[in-house]
């Protein structure tokens, strides 16, 4: 029976390419996986195997337990949460003629793309951007794809492979315009002393500078209790916020605090208002090890220069903030939040990747996401005419024998 024989199942990309096409998050692009599921005899090299089916889809996988950093809690806490979702569609690549159970098949190369979606989609799961591959230290949390292909081999047997494919967004590099216009924000606590910043911009990479400008200016109309008030110092942090299940019944919210930078000052408050600049770097993960070479990521995850980033998924929400903190006398302690966009790539990186997306968006538009010209599937079947000859076989002799052309 050659349903017995197992399939051997591997999915290629483009020549010279990875999988992914596009940029995911920028709708242009028509973010997409290009490639073709081969499928071989795993046993008895020319021995035919029956098909029945074939199927690939994009699934993600996501977990999440908040305990995992901390031994006992680990066993005693929460246990760890999954979900495992299909992104977009599910392609059929092969069927066998009706009224058959199947085909014997010697090879088969079945082309496929699947459309990455990038519309925002409410409520629609299956039509929102994916999040990014990100996987935080003790598996914290993790969101990894993988390309799922599904083989039915006769009526018996169906067996899925997967093959992890990273996955990145592209949404929030710091080149873009939107993140480049100055971001404002003020706060008072008792109307004595109003704290002001302004951001020039607000999306950052690692090693990219971040500066903030301080503004500390008194009430006018309170100027008697103004006059008393010292500024003492004024402390700038980011902080990194984890909120997990953040759609659920009890979101739990965990604030890491990555970067601080105090700068003592010690004067009164003028009457025309203290102002000074503050900055911080933010910090990155050095890829390289002590003998400069890079460590091999896992397939699943790309190597990022950031511990981690913004980046919002079904069970969980990774935001940053910038907190300004101004320590006063005569006057209660003025504290301002402003949230910031955190990127995986630096500005140089983000400016680099610019012309590539804009030649990507312009290959896009060649593209029928209805129609998306696919090459013809190759399937040679066990009673076709010199099948042998794809596996570099023929017969000589009623025996097989490597073919020589």
């Amino acid at each position: 029976m050659t349903d017995r024989i197992p399939a051997f199942v591997r999915v290629s990309g483009p020549p010279n390419s990875s999988f992914l096409v596009g940029y995911p998050g920028i709708s242009a692009t028509l973010p997409r996986i290009e490639g073709k599921v081969e499928i071989r005899p795993a046993a008895g090299y020319s021995a035919p195997v029956a098909i029945s089916l074939v199927r690939i889809c994009l699934q993600r996988r996501e977990t999440i337990h908040p305990a995992a950093e901390n031994v006992a809690k680990r066993h005693l806490g929460t246990p760890r949460r999954d979900t495992t979702d299909v992104v977009g569609k599910e392609l059929l690549l092969f069927r066998c003629a009706s009224g058959k159970e199947a085909e014997n098949v010697i090879a088969m190369d079945l082309p496929f793309v699947l459309f990455i979606p990038f519309g925002r989609g409410g409520e629609e799961t299956n039509r929102r951007i994916p999040p990014a591959s990100l996987q935080l230290p003790n598996r914290v949390l993790e969101t990894y794809y993988e390309l799922v292909v599904t083989v039915q081999q006769g009526q018996s047997i169906q067996n899925k492979y997967a093959f992890p494919v990273p996955l990145q967004r592209y949404d929030t590099l710091s080149t873009f315009g939107m993140y480049n216009r100055p971001e404002t924000k003020i706060a008072t606590v008792d109307n004595v002393v109003t704290l002001g910043i302004s951001l020039p911009r607000w999306s950052y990479g690692p090693m990219d500078p971040i500066t903030v400008y301080i503004k500390l200016a008194p009430n006018l109309d309170w100027m008697a209790k103004a006059r008393k008030v010292t500024v003492q110092k004024l402390t700038l942090a980011i902080e990194e916020e984890i909120t997990f299940n953040p759609e659920g019944d009890e979101p739990q919210k965990k604030v890491n605090r990555l970067q601080k930078h105090v700068q003592a000052v010690g004067t009164k408050l003028p009457e025309a208002g203290y102002v000074t600049n503050m900055g911080l770097i933010f910090p990155h993960k050095d890829l390289r090890d002590s003998q400069g070479i890079i460590r091999r990521g896992q397939p699943a995850f790309p190597n990022y220069e950031v511990p981690s980033f913004t980046t919002t998924s079904t069970l969980y929400k990774i935001e940053f903030f910038l907190t300004i903190k101004a320590h006063l006398t005569s006057a209660r302690d003025i504290t301002l939040r402003q949230p910031i966009v955190i990127c995986p790539m630096d500005h140089q990186a983000c400016k680099e990747e610019m012309d590539a997306i804009e030649q990507a968006a312009k290959e896009a538009s060649f593209v029928d996401q209805n129609n998306p010209m696919l090459p013809a599937p190759t399937i040679i079947l066990a009673n076709d005419h010199n099948a042998l000859r794809t596996l570099g076989l023929c017969m000589v002799g009623g025996q097989k024998k490597p073919l020589i052309d």
